[in-house]
């Protein structure tokens, strides 16, 4: 099997995973509170990865603490920030607005590219991100030209585009990541870096605000995204990353509001309205458009 083929199969299975996660965003409205949700997600990864990469992180802690500042940025943006911005979101929006907004993502790596890297952004690529833009405010909008004037954002559609950007970053940060720090490493380091960062919140949530209760739900929605959500899809997210390049990895991105739509009319029972369907398309075609060489 070649590196492109991997590369595509990785990024389209680390999607797949992160499309069930938007589903659970929506799903556990008012049962899991979203940083203790997220505290205790990132706490199962970091244990069960440490099973296989604590012996290589304490061999390369000199590697480690050299590259301490680039882990701590990495880990703030797509560990910290990331997925907790995803789950307040989804007290107030749907998992299909979630997974929408989220194909968003390749537009703010784009233009994060052209500022970083200096890449040239061709017509092409401008005619795509206008229609990716268009896409988003049809969504958020729900085809009403009134609303669309007035600009009426929800809080959760607001904070799904904010995830969006910090993710992108993350991802942009990924492509730099150095040479000596192993794939192992470098995922334990952040995760664990990301999490020890979320603990502060937590507590606060904790004792001002809700406690996480461990039922069974809570049990199966924290092991799911814990091992599968995070572990396993960040593993491969950041694999595709250096197999096919940052672009071709984005362009898979936009499967998640197909596998979310799926996901969560049959989890859910929430309907796929016209306006939905018809956002998707615009964003998938400028993101389309955004890729073509």
């Amino acid at each position: 099997m070649s590196n492109t083929t991997k590369g595509v199969l990785f990024a389209l299975f680390a999607t797949l995973l992160w499309s069930a996660n938007m589903v659970i965003a929506s799903g556990i409205k008012g049962h899991i509170p979203p940083i203790g949700l997220a505290f205790w997600r990132w706490t199962v990864a970091c244990i069960v990865l440490v099973l296989f990469a604590i012996k290589s992180t304490v061999e390369s802690f000199k590697i480690v603490k050299k590259h301490i500042r680039y882990l701590t940025l990495t880990a703030v943006l797509g560990i910290t920030i990331f997925n907790t911005l995803i789950y307040f979101a989804g007290k107030t929006t749907s998992a299909v607005n979630l997974s929408l907004i989220a194909i968003s993502i390749p537009l703010f790596i784009v233009v994060l590219s052209r500022i970083i890297f200096k890449e040239k952004v061709s017509n092409t690529k401008i005619v795509g991100i206008v229609t990716i833009i268009t896409g988003v405010l049809v969504l958020i909008s729900k085809g009403s030209l009134q609303a669309l004037l007035h600009i009426n954002f929800t809080i959760g559609d607001l904070l799904m585009l904010a995830a969006c950007f910090f993710f992108a970053y993350y991802t942009i940060l990924v492509r730099q990541k150095p040479d000596e720090l192993t794939p192992k490493v470098f995922l334990f380091s952040v995760f664990v870096i990301g999490t020890i960062l979320l603990l502060p919140f937590y507590m606060y949530e904790h004792i001002y605000y809700q406690k996480v209760i461990f039922d069974t739900k809570t049990t199966l929605v924290i092991s799911y995204v814990g091992v599968c959500a995070s572990l396993i899809s960040f593993y491969l997210w950041n694999e595709a990353i250096r197999l096919i390049g940052t672009s071709k990895t984005a362009l898979i991105y936009y499967l998640i509001p197909v596998f979310s739509g799926i996901l969560a009319y049959f989890f859910l029972n929430q309907a796929i309205l016209l306006t939905q369907i018809i956002s998707m398309g615009i964003i998938i075609s400028g993101l389309l458009i955004t890729n073509k060489k």
